[in-house]
C-alpha cells in the first residue's frame, strides 16, 4: 500500500515538473490558444520556408543574370521601398478592409511574384514583381502580413500570455527560414548535380516552388474565423455585445485614461492621439528605424553571397550553414520569454541582442572559415531572442483600437529604414569593401540596444495577476 502511494506520489511530482518545464516554454499556452491562433503559426511558417529557400539563392540568381552588385543593391533597396508603400496602405485599413482579407489578398501577391519571377529574367520584370508582389530580399518577413498578425495575436490572447504566444511566432518563422534554407541550398545542389541543370534553371525551380507556397498560405487565411477581426468589425456582424473582450487591455506606458465619458472614436492614426501616445510614437520610430538600417546593411541575402564569394561555398553547403545557425536561434528563443518574464520585456530585448551585435560586426574580420562561422554562429545564439519580447512590449504599449495601424506605421518606418542598407552594401561591394558593411552594421545595433534601453528600461507595467478567460480570451 505504502509502494502504491510512493509510485503515485512520485508520478505526480514528475507530471508536476513537467506541467511547469512545459509551462515556463510557453508549450501549455500555445496548447489552449485557439484553432484561428494555430493557422496564424502555420501561415508564418510557410511563408517563412518561402523567404528561406528564395533569401538564399537571390543575390547569386541576380548575378547569374549578369546584374552588378550595385544594380543588384538598388534591386534589393526598391524592393523594400515598394513593400513600404503597399504595407501602409494595407495595414492602415486592414481593420476597415478585414484582417482576413489583407492576408488573403497578401497571398495571391505571394503567389503571382513567385511565377513571375520563375518566367522571366528581365530586370524590370522583376523588380516590378518583387515591389508590388512580395519577394524578401533580407529574409525577414515583408509585406501586411506580420502587424496584421501580431495585432490578431494580441486581440486574440491574454496579456499575461502575450509572451509566450510571440515567442512561438518567432521561433515558427526562424524554424521555417531555417528548413527553408537548407532545402533550397539542397534542392539546387541536387538539380545541378544530379539531373544537370543549369544554375539559372535550378533558381526558377525554386521560384516556382515558392508560387506553390502562396496558394498553401490562401487556404490556411480562408481557414480563419471571423474572430479575427477588429472589434468594430466584429460588431457590425454579430452585434453591438460582441467583442467586449478586450476591455481589460490597458495603455501602461501612456498612463491611466479617464472612463467616465466615453467619447466617439475618431478615424484616423493621429485623429485622438494625446502627445504621451504621439511620444511614443516618435520613439519607437527613430529607435527601430536605425535597428532596421542596421539590418539592411548586413541582409541575410548578402550575408549568405558574402560567404559564397569569400570562402567558395556552394548552395548546398551555405544551405546547411545557415540552417544550423537559424536552428540555434529558434532555439534560443524558447527562453526569451522566460526571461522576458523575470527582467521585463525591454531589458529581455537588449540583454540579449548585444552580444549578438557584437558578433554580427566581427564577421568580417577573419580570413579563415572557421573563425568567421564561430562568430557567425555566437550571433544566431541571441540574434533573435529579442523578437518576442518587442512583439510583445509593442502589443502591451499600444491602445488596443489603435494596435493595427500604429504596428503597421512602425513595419512601414523599420522597411524604410532598411531599404537603403542593401544599395550600401552593394555600392561597398562593388568597391571592394564588402565586410566593413557588417561591421557598421553591428555599431549601429550597439546604439539602438543602449537606446531602447535608457529610453524605455523602467516604463513596463508591473506584472498582472492572471485574470479569467471571460476578461479577455477570445474562444472558437
Amino acid at each position: 500500500m505504502t509502494t502504491t502511494t510512493d509510485t503515485t506520489d512520485s508520478g505526480s511530482a514528475v507530471s508536476h515538473g513537467l506541467t511547469k518545464v512545459l509551462g515556463e516554454l510557453g508549450l501549455v499556452t500555445v496548447w489552449r490558444a485557439s484553432r484561428d491562433v494555430k493557422l496564424l503559426g502555420a501561415q508564418r511558417f510557410v511563408r517563412m520556408f518561402a523567404y528561406g529557400c528564395s533569401t538564399l539563392i537571390l543575390v547569386s540568381y541576380l548575378k547569374a543574370l549578369d546584374i552588378s552588385e550595385q544594380n543588384i543593391g538598388l534591386f534589393m533597396t526598391l524592393t523594400l521601398f515598394g513593400d513600404v508603400f503597399i504595407s501602409f496602405f494595407l495595414t492602415l485599413f486592414a481593420d476597415t478592409m478585414g484582417r482576413r482579407a489583407v492576408l488573403i489578398l497578401g497571398s495571391f501577391l505571394m503567389a503571382g511574384s513567385g511565377v513571375i519571377f520563375g518566367l522571366f529574367n528581365n530586370y524590370w520584370i522583376l523588380l516590378a514583381a518583387a515591389v508590388f508582389g512580395v519577394i524578401s530580399p533580407s529574409g525577414n518577413d515583408i509585406g501586411p502580413f506580420r502587424a496584421v498578425e501580431e495585432s490578431t495575436l494580441a486581440h486574440l490572447t491574454l496579456h499575461e500570455h502575450l509572451g509566450d504566444i510571440f515567442t512561438w511566432y518567432s521561433l515558427i518563422g526562424t524554424a521555417g527560414t531555417a528548413l527553408g534554407m537548407m532545402s533550397g541550398g539542397w534542392i539546387i545542389t541536387f538539380l545541378q548535380s544530379v539531373k544537370g541543370w543549369n544554375f539559372e534553371t535550378a533558381c526558377r525551380a525554386i521560384f516556382f516552388g515558392y508560387g506553390a507556397i502562396g496558394v498553401v498560405k490562401l487556404f490556411l487565411s480562408l481557414g480563419l474565423s471571423h474572430n479575427v477581426e477588429a472589434e468594430e468589425k466584429q460588431k457590425k456582424k454579430t452585434g453591438p455585445l460582441q467583442g467586449q473582450q478586450e476591455a481589460t487591455e490597458t495603455q501602461p506606458l501612456l498612463g491611466e485614461q479617464s472612463t467616465q465619458t466615453e467619447q466617439p472614436k475618431k478615424r484616423g492614426l493621429f485623429a485622438s492621439a494625446d502627445k504621451a501616445l504621439l511620444s511614443l510614437i516618435i520613439k519607437l520610430f527613430l529607435l527601430f528605424g536605425l535597428d532596421s538600417f542596421a539590418s539592411g546593411l548586413a541582409a541575410l541575402s548578402w550575408m549568405t553571397y558574402f560567404f559564397k564569394v569569400k570562402f567558395d561555398l556552394p548552395e548546398g553547403n551555405l544551405g546547411s550553414i545557415f540552417f544550423t545557425t537559424s536552428l540555434i536561434s529558434a532555439a534560443s528563443m524558447l527562453v526569451s520569454s522566460s526571461i522576458a518574464k523575470r527582467i521585463g520585456y525591454v531589458r529581455a530585448m537588449v540583454f540579449t541582442h548585444l552580444p549578438s551585435t557584437i558578433c554580427l560586426a566581427l564577421i568580417p574580420v577573419p580570413n579563415s572559415l572557421p573563425l568567421a562561422l564561430t562568430f557567425l554562429v555566437l550571433r544566431a545564439c541571441s540574434q533573435n531572442m529579442d523578437v518576442a519580447p518587442r512583439a510583445a512590449f509593442l502589443a502591451s504599449a499600444l491602445p488596443s483600437d489603435k494596435r493595427t495601424a500604429i504596428m503597421g506605421s512602425v513595419n512601414v518606418v523599420k522597411t524604410t529604414a532598411q531599404s537603403a542598407g542593401p544599395y550600401i552594401t552593394g555600392f561597398m561591394a562593388d568597391h571592394g569593401l564588402f565586410g566593413w558593411s557588417f561591421t557598421v552594421a553591428g555599431i549601429l545595433k550597439v546604439v539602438y540596444d543602449l537606446g531602447m534601453l535608457f529610453t524605455f528600461a523602467g516604463t513596463e507595467p508591473a506584472k498582472k495577476k492572471p485574470a479569467s478567460t471571460e476578461e479577455g480570451e477570445v474562444e472558437n
